[in-house]
């Protein structure tokens, strides 16, 4: 005996898994109308298909960052998904989102791919087609009352910044700080100048003095002519000695003021190499 299916169920069931109508259809007419068990049926059939593609690239997506309610701890996720398309569909926006909220209760440091993630991710992969992944996540935590937070998203929700901060600092410098992150250029490598890792400096002072020998110079004059040229390094990677986007005029740690302290910063891009 053939099942009516009922055209408002296929709609409901289509909303719900972003599938086509055919697909939905299909799969009501063999779960015999249940619609519960429709949408098991679809997950199955369509988490298969899904798992065949995960050698493609996923180069588009998109970075959340979160300020738990306390005001003690911040989290920045990336999610990435194979078209811009995907990335900037409200379906995907409010799964990022939320598997920020939710990574922001695991414990402080690197946050791996957690079952609630990983299931907000199958819906996305299962409804739009594409290879949509937990990228990476991290923790900043505080102490409440005593640790402030800011964040920043740019509008194409590509880059997204976190700072952390000591001291009497308002939520709007911390924004502007983070927004000073996200376009300075060159991207700021740490806090102050003995922030920057010890590979990117030794890097940079032997690129300059093999530059210089090169030019004839002996090696001790070579390394002595380098010192001065890596200070200037230093005010244009260490992020309190930039220039202010906003207002060049001022560096970065006057507009944050002498009674307060950035403690950590993370910038990210979507589909940026990992160190």
């Amino acid at each position: 005996m053939s099942i009516e299916i009922n055209a408002k169920d296929v709609m409901k069931l289509r909303n719900q898994t972003g599938l086509s109508m055919m697909e939905c259809k299909k799969a009501l007419t063999e779960a015999a109308g249940d619609f519960a068990k429709a949408e098991d049926i679809l997950r199955k059939s369509m988490k298969g298909k899904m798992d065949t593609k995960t050698d493609r690239p996923a180069g588009e997506g998109r970075v959340a960052v979160v300020i738990s309610p306390t005001g003690a701890a911040g989290m920045i996720v990336e999610v990435r998904a194979e078209t811009d398309f995907t990335a900037k569909n409200e379906k995907f926006i409010a799964a990022v989102e939320k598997i920020a909220q939710l990574a922001i209760e695991k414990p402080s440091g690197d946050v791996p791919v957690f079952p609630e993630a990983t299931a907000m991710i199958d819906e996305l992969r299962i409804s739009t087609g594409e290879n949509c992944s937990y990228a990476r996540g991290h923790k900043l935590a505080g102490q409440e009352g005593k640790t402030a937070f800011g964040k920043y998203v740019h509008h194409d929700g590509k880059t997204g910044v976190l700072i952390q901060a000591e001291g009497d600092v308002s939520d709007e410098v911390l924004r502007q700080l983070c927004m000073h992150i996200t376009a300075a250029v060159p991207v700021p490598k740490g806090i102050t100048p003995n922030d920057i890792p010890a590979s990117i400096v030794d890097r940079e002072r032997k690129f300059r003095i093999d530059q210089a020998m090169e030019s004839g110079k002996p090696k001790e004059i070579a390394e002595k002519m380098v010192e001065g040229g890596m200070r200037k390094f230093f005010e244009e990677v260490a992020l309190l000695e930039q220039p202010y986007v906003i207002d060049p005029t001022k560096k970065v740690k006057d507009v944050l003021g002498p009674k307060a302290t950035v403690t950590a910063f993370l910038r990210w891009q979507v589909g940026e190499v990992q160190a």
